[in-house]
């Protein structure tokens, strides 16, 4: 018991002491903690160091001082750059609607001398069968001389001809279609000088009504997998063919109409969506018993026919069922009452209005519904009725095709699928009608943005593709092998990578898809009577031919031409606008033309609604309101911008950029402008402050000659580039004076501007010959050098026709000359340090001096030093490793990627940081890059020149240096130890994180290298909010209205061999079929797709087949890993999405400025809130801003319990619990300025009786029966 006592007893003074010492260490002095003033040494030691080094190795100060030296500050006027940039996009504008006017013109003449003339062969150069020199020609083919040009994205033309395209479902053997195609071969002379005399025309073309297209220069053909492409589908095309239009379609599902009848009623009116723009407006109403709308969310209203609506309508088609009897009184009541609305209330298109009936029987006339609706001021008509019988036998004719024609419309009949699209578009030459008889005024008219001869349907086959590829890869993963497959970190792999498909939206190969504007107007056949031949039914027995004359207002095409939109962004001078100043042109319905942040691909995809993106979507204002609502000030400024009016707007904005990783907020200052003569207005947006203004200095060559100077040696060596973008001097016939780069082209002018009689031909556009008589000059306002002298003398042989010399060029006199300036400025930047430009009394100055050429490679492991400048021209000084031959690559590789002066992303970060920290630079690694030897870090700062109360950016400076450079320098600053209490833990500590973030929280360094590049929130999600809550970072939320998200479409790839079989022999009978109607593809390719190309191949599965378990049973094991083998087939759909960022606090930079920091507010609050760092872990981290950086140091104890916190910056979908149309149409419906031209009546066309015919076009039975006979000869 004593012995037990004793021991007991004794315990006790060691618990004492236990408890004595945990008391002891949770004192403020415990020597556990990591020092707060050991953190801001660090921060300190580190931003002194990197900024020193960083002035050095620039040579910001001394390049500073020239420019102080021999530069000055002048205004920026955003209203004049507006003015002036507007006149020349429609001076340049005003040409190419003079080129189709040409194309017009001798279109009409031409027809007129043609139209009795009986062709029933003729040779014509088919795009389709056209094949360059030395490639086989296929039947019926020829071989052409066909030369990579350019000027038309080095695609292999001919210029000296055009070329047809004629489409799949269109027989090229018909006589009018063969008449059509030889009298139009008289545009080429037409075409060539249009291009002689305007050397920067794109496409130029004429699109028949019979569905060919005539297209210079000619080329040949290559639409793979399968060519959709019809002309008279296209914007240009339709736009000009019929004036705006709302479109109401009836569609009959009453009970009668199954089976084939049901394929065809929506095959119909998917062909008639096809056919309309974001000028028109509709919507579809199905009806049997009762009439409703296919989409309850467009009830009693009509909406806007974007790419969006037209794809949430063309889905609503495939749910539908048969039910009940049609009620046609209630329906078409439904439609003109919705007609009448819009008339009334001035909603929508505000011109055409049409009802498309598509039913297999009218079972009455209807005629007292018409006299109540459409008949009260005749013989105008306000709604034209359209009518689509489908089926192969019917019971009436004479009712159906009454309706149409007794309400200015047309009749069709539909039998086949084959047949479908080319009888929908026999609607555009009857609304056509008008316009043909008033004849002499021709509408002018421009299409949104689109891409080239793309079909937008191709988006979700190319995803398809994408989706059967994956597909494809995980059946043959899982067959090499199985357990790899099923491991957690294949799996994983597979995870993170769909994650960065979906988060993808901002990559893509838009050159591919040549994004352009089209402008077009419409071809008129000028005959006022015609002969036509009919068939007529005698007797309801036979029918019998009868020849008569009556009266046609015919629509023979439409000539036009495109208008890339790269061509645009030329005229919107990026130098005259400064770094982070844009310009951007919207249209009259609110959408984006061209705009920096229009975003059109998505994973070399199209994304689904690319040409409707509002300028309300892009153009984001700094508020906290929820998704979709518009600050009053955006509302004003939208209405003003579409209305066309001239003005200027002040708006705080908030903006993304480097791929929607990061998000900062700005003041800007708008400016705005019509541009005459079209529905475009442009928009001219500058940063505050030193958007206002420009530097300005200029080296005269005249000058610079006289006094000795070698200007050529400004460009010295090879270190050195030029923005490709950019126009300095150029030859108007580019392709015939090439250039292996715009270093070379620049060299060449150069040295021409020194030879005796050079001029500075500041044209690049010229008058159209219509208006050179009595044409005045004169511009000024913006500071551009904006003056007009006569045309030169290298225009013609010349000036009389207007034509172009091939060695006329045109130049930017102050960009050159000012290039020339930062050329003398810079000269000697890529030269080696031999000099010193530092102040000595700084001992890190005198530290570099003391280092040599290799000791600064091996202290601080630099590659490269560059310079850019506000006029394009970047220099570089390479530091190669050396410790490898293959190091020689460094050299080249900031040439080929960092090029584009005040476009790139570090010098634009460099002018905005220089506004909160101008004595600081701007720190950077690659996203997520991990942990690899050969990582950049990017750094760069901005030099501002000041004078006169201004300042302006005149260049940045900048280096590249080693991670694990820095690395290594972090860790030997972030190891030292101080002398006294709470020294004893630093960075070197195991139970320490250290990291270095920039200023929007990625990790630059970090002691788990592998965390290198990611987001801080996903390592230490718990200290990056509390930073957040703490207002450290700035959480800046982001919505992305232009995001692509992946619906599942309810199919999964259930591909058991016996499927796969059976879908194979599927496929194979529908390529049969197919080939045996050929003109079958276009209105087939969706099902084929959908049912085929979604699985592997046969011998894929045949080998899979063969796999088996243990129990010997084959497919066991298939079934077991089917949810894991199997994809979720999805389907991009257009949605909205948000992205919350992040950005340091402006106090927190400003406090970073300079070494000579304050540590605390007005208040006497620290800025970094590091008191409440403590033992009991309230706050289990402290912070410090990095000296003259971007950076901050964040310190991370873990010896205390962190809560586990999940952020990212991946961006989430918007959820509206409603598709996104229907969100936009419930009180999101943003207003639109109605185009100024609208023909859709004239008095005579009550004369014309063609209204419809109830049989099938005599090419299409053609057509039939050439591939029955080509099928017959090839089988026997």
């Amino acid at each position: 018991m004593e012995e037990e006592e004793t021991r007991r007893c004794g315990s006790v003074p060691r618990m004492h002491l236990l408890l004595l010492l945990l008391l002891v260490s949770a004192q403020p002095g415990n020597p556990e903690l990591i020092s707060s003033h050991s953190v801001q040494q660090w921060a300190k030691m580190l931003g002194m160091e990197l900024w020193t080094y960083g002035k050095y190795v620039t040579r910001r100060d001394e390049l500073l001082h020239r420019y102080k030296e021999h530069a000055t500050v002048m205004e920026r006027s955003g209203s004049g750059i507006v003015q002036d940039m507007a006149r020349d996009v429609k001076d340049m504008m005003d040409l190419k609607i003079s080129a189709v006017k040409r194309i017009m013109d001798a279109a009409e003449n031409t027809a007129m001398s043609h139209h009795d003339e009986l062709v029933l062969e003729h040779d014509y150069l088919n795009a389709k069968l056209m094949v360059p020199e030395g490639e086989q020609v296929p039947k019926g083919g020829r071989e052409m001389v066909l030369t990579p040009n350019s000027h038309f994205y080095n695609i292999p033309v001919n210029t000296s001809v055009s070329s047809v395209h004629v489409p799949t479902n269109v027989f090229d053997g018909a006589p009018d279609v063969m008449r059509a195609i030889k009298w139009s071969e008289n545009l080429d002379s037409i075409f060539t000088n249009n291009y002689r005399m305007d050397p920067s025309l794109s496409w130029q073309y004429f699109g028949s009504s019979f569905g060919f297209m005539r297209q210079y220069p000619a080329l040949q053909w290559k639409q793979e997998p399968v060519d959709l492409y019809d002309c008279r589908t296209r914007g240009w095309y339709i736009e000009a063919a019929t004036s705006a239009k709302d479109v109401i379609i009836l569609v009959d599902f009453s009970g009668s109409m199954t089976g084939m009848r049901k394929e065809i009623a929506r095959h119909a009116v998917t062909n008639i969506l096809d056919t309309l723009s974001n000028n028109d407006f509709v919507n579809i109403f199905t009806f049997s018993e009762e009439t409703q709308e296919l989409i309850p969310c467009f009830r009693d209203t009509l909406v806007q026919a974007t790419l969006a609506n037209v794809r949430e309508l063309k889905g609503a088609l495939e749910e539908l069922e048969t039910k009940d009897i049609a009620n046609f009184t209630t329906a078409l009541s439904r439609a003109f009452e919705l007609l009448q609305w819009a008339r009334e209330e001035r909603y929508g298109a505000n011109c055409n209005q049409a009802i498309m009936l598509v039913t297999d029987e009218v079972p009455a006339m209807y005629e007292e519904l018409f006299q109540e609706y459409n008949w009260k001021d005749l013989p105008k008509m306000p709604v034209r009725m359209f009518t689509y019988l489908i089926g192969r036998e019917v019971p009436d004719v004479e009712r159906i095709k009454w309706v149409a024609c007794a309400n200015q419309g047309y009749y069709v009949h539909l039998s086949t699928l084959a047949e479908v699209r080319e009888q929908v578009l026999q609607y555009i030459s009857v609304m056509a009608r008008p316009m043909v008889l008033h004849r002499t005024e021709h509408p002018v008219v421009w299409t949104p943005v689109y891409a080239d001869v793309t079909d937008p349907k191709m988006t979700d086959w190319l995803w398809e593709m994408k989706e059967c590829a994956e597909q494809k890869e995980r059946f043959e993963s899982y067959r090499r092998d199985k357990e790899k497959f099923d491991s957690k970190e294949e799996q994983d792999r597979r995870f993170a990578k769909k994650l960065r498909r979906t988060q993808d939206q901002t990559s893509g190969d838009l050159i591919k898809y040549q994004l352009m504007t089209s402008v077009s107007m419409p071809v008129f056949d000028r005959r006022e009577n015609a002969n036509i031949t009919e068939r007529i039914l005698i007797n309801e027995a036979y029918w019998v031919k009868r020849t008569r004359e009556t009266r046609v207002a015919n629509l023979l095409g439409v000539a036009g031409t495109d208008v890339p939109i790269q061509d645009i962004l030329k005229l919107l001078s990026p130098h005259v606008l400064g770094v982070n100043g844009y310009a951007f042109i919207i249209t009259n319905n609110g959408f984006i033309l061209t705009h920096p942040d229009l975003r059109p691909v998505f994973q070399d995809i199209l994304k689904p609604s690319y040409n409707s993106v509002d300028m309300s979507e892009v153009e984001l204002m700094d508020t906290e309101n929820e998704a979709r609502d518009l600050t009053d000030a955006m509302k004003a400024f939208r209405d003003a911008v579409i209305n066309q009016s001239t003005g200027t707007v002040t708006l705080d904005t908030r903006y993304h950029f480097d791929g929607m990783r990061r998000s900062a907020r700005m003041r800007r200052h708008y400016y705005y402008t019509a541009i005459p003569s079209t529905p475009f207005t442009l928009v001219v947006s500058l940063p505050d402050k030193y958007g206002a203004s420009r530097v300005h200095g200029v080296e005269e060559i005249r000058r610079s000659l006289a006094e000795g100077q070698n200007i050529m040696s400004y460009f010295k060596g090879k270190n050195w580039r030029v923005h490709p973008d950019w126009i300095f001097c150029k030859y108007h016939y580019d392709t015939e004076h090439p250039f292996d780069s715009a270093e070379h082209e620049l060299l060449h002018f150069l040295e021409r501007a020194q030879r005796p009689g050079w001029h500075w031909p500041l044209r690049r556009l010229f008058t159209p010959p219509e208006r050179q008589q009595g044409e005045t000059a004169g511009r000024g306002g913006s500071g551009r050098a904006r003056t007009r002298p006569p045309p030169p003398s290298n225009i013609s042989p010349g000036g009389k026709n207007g034509k172009v010399d091939k060695d006329s060029y045109y130049c930017d006199r102050t960009l050159f000359l000012s290039l020339l300036f930062d050329a003398k400025m810079t000269e000697g930047f890529s030269q080696n340090f031999t000099t010193n430009t530092q102040d000595d009394s700084e001992p890190m100055a005198m530290f570099m001096v003391l280092l040599t050429r290799k000791g600064l490679k091996e202290h601080f492991g630099i590659t490269v030093s560059f310079i850019a400048t506000h006029t394009g021209l970047t220099r570089w000084h390479d530091f190669p490793l050396g410790l490898d031959p293959e190091d020689a690559t460094v050299e080249g590789q900031f040439s080929s990627h960092h090029n584009r002066a005040t476009d790139e992303l570090w010098y634009r970060r460099a002018v905005e940081q220089h506004m909160t920290q101008p004595d600081s630079f701007v720190y950077s690694v690659p996203h997520e890059i991990g942990h690899h030897n050969d990582t950049l870090i990017t750094a760069s700062h901005a030099l501002f020149l000041y004078k006169n109360e201004r300042k302006a950016p005149v260049a940045v400076v900048g280096f590249q240096f080693l991670q694990s450079a820095l690395f290594n320098r972090f860790m030997n600053i972030t190891s030292y130890k101080c002398t006294g209490p709470n020294c004893k833990r630093s960075c070197s500590s195991l139970n320490v994180a250290c990291y270095l973030l920039d200023n929007h929280g990625y990790i630059i360094i970090s002691k788990n290298l592998q965390e290198t590049g990611h987001f801080f929130g996903e390592i230490q999600g718990y200290v990056m909010q509390t930073m957040i809550d703490e207002g450290i970072f700035q959480r800046i939320r982001i919505y992305d209205y232009q995001a692509v998200c992946f619906k599942g479409d309810g199919v999964t790839s259930d591909a058991t061999p016996a499927r796969v079989k059976q879908h194979i022999l599927g496929w194979f009978f529908d390529w049969l079929v197919s080939r045996f109607f050929w003109f079958y593809v276009q209105s087939s390719l969706q099902d084929i797709w959908h049912m085929s190309w979604a699985f592997v191949t046969e011998e894929a599965y045949d080998a899979y087949e063969e796999d088996t378990t243990e129990s010997g049973k084959p497919g066991d094991r298939h079934k077991r890993n089917e949810g894991k083998v199997l994809i979720n087939r999805t389907r991009p759909q257009a949605c909205d999405q948000y992205v919350d960022l992040y950005q340091l606090s402006a106090r927190l930079r400003t406090a970073s400025d300079k070494p000579s920091r304050v540590t605390s507010d007005k208040k006497g609050k620290s800025p970094t809130n590091n008191n409440r760092y403590d033992a009991k872990c309230n706050r289990p981290f402290l912070i410090e801003p990095v000296d003259a950086s971007n950076m901050l140091l964040v310190v991370v104890d873990l010896e205390c319990e962190i809560p586990f916190a999940e952020m990212s910056v991946i961006p989430s979908e918007v959820s509206y619990n409603e598709s996104l149309p229907c969100h936009r149409i419930r009180g999101n419906i943003l207003p639109r300025k109605t185009l100024g031209t609208c023909i859709n009546h004239h008095p005579r066309e009550k004369e014309i009786e063609l209204c419809g015919r109830a049989n099938r076009p005599l090419h299409a039975w053609s057509g039939l029966i050439l591939a029955l006979l080509v099928w017959l000869s090839a089988t026997g």
